[in-house]
């Protein structure tokens, strides 16, 4: 197996590794894709950031360092489902991701 080297983060196209997705299912309030995606950007560190939807369901895919912060407060929003995250650098590297 192939050894994988960090990337700087500066200089870097994966300065944010995982590329995170899910769908949103609303709970018992609508979705708002614009709130989410302000919330997001303003608590998060990754781009791009793709919020996408209606007020019973939105697609979110966000770069980040930290997915499972993505997921926690997704799922504060409604049912989280088609989870993905996926480690660019070890596709870039050939390896499954």
């Amino acid at each position: 197996m192939e050894e994988i080297f960090s990337i700087d983060a500066e200089d870097d196209q994966f300065a944010y590794r995982y590329d995170t997705q899910l769908l949103i299912d609303r709970r018992d309030e609508d979705l708002d894709e614009d709130a989410i995606a302000d919330y997001i950007t303003a608590h998060f560190e990754g781009n791009s950031l793709v919020a996408a939807g209606d007020e019973d369901l939105i697609k979110i895919h966000f770069h980040t360092n930290e997915p499972w912060k993505i997921l926690e407060y997704c799922n504060t929003l409604g049912e989280i489902y088609d989870i993905v995250v996926e480690d660019m650098i070890r596709q870039s590297n050939g390896l499954q991701g």
